[in-house]
């Protein structure tokens, strides 16, 4: 019997207790869309096209398109991360807050380089990351030729927000030491690729 049993439970107990499974699709873009845009920072993963290994950068999310899931962040299009998207265009990326609340985003992203897209959203901070060059051209303005936008298209979204505050998480997980019962402090949610479609649909 004990080992009927036993082969009933679920082999990842955490994410089958924590996984919201009744949010509805478009609440679950609106948690998300507004967790990115407060989050601002989030480190892109893109595969190096030399080495074939993975890099993770920081970067500031310039904007957001489709309603909320695709993203935009501003790139000087002579750095690595260019070359890495034109050897492979897929692309993760991920928020996380210090309170361990966190976003995993996965997609495919190009390099645009419109001058209207990338006024739109230009902020003058970017001349301390592209420099003047002194040449009249490459100056880090709007209209610098280097500065373009690293478009993601979502295909795939996973994140997890906490149900609690931090002295309400800690007593979940000291239960969960005591008594072998797994802990419930997130509530995890996940955006199918079907979901993304159908939302683009409407977006």
């Amino acid at each position: 019997m004990a080992g009927t049993e036993t082969a009933t439970q679920p082999l990842d107990p955490y994410k089958e207790s924590n996984l919201d499974k009744e949010a509805t699709l478009e609440h679950k873009v609106e948690d998300l869309s507004h967790f990115m845009k407060h989050c601002k920072f989030a480190m892109m993963t893109t595969r190096d096209a030399k080495t074939g290994l993975l890099m993770s950068r920081c970067m500031a999310l310039a904007a957001q398109e489709t309603g909320g899931i695709d993203l935009l962040f501003h790139t000087n299009t002579t750095s690595g991360k260019t070359d890495d998207l034109a050897s492979d265009s897929h692309i993760n990326i991920a928020f996380l807050t210090s309170h361990g609340e966190w976003a995993s985003v996965s997609g495919k992203a190009s390099v645009v380089t419109d001058r209207e897209l990338v006024k739109k959203h230009y902020s003058d901070h970017l001349k301390a990351w592209l420099g003047d060059l002194g040449d009249g051209v490459r100056d880090g303005s709007a209209n610098d030729p280097r500065l373009g936008v690293i478009r993601v298209k979502m295909i795939t979204a996973h994140y997890s927000f906490s149900r609690k505050g931090p002295i309400g998480q800690l007593a979940e997980v000291a239960q969960g030491v005591i008594t072998g019962k797994v802990a419930t402090p997130n509530k995890l949610r996940e955006i199918s690729e079907a979901e993304v479609d159908q939302w683009r649909l409407s977006h």
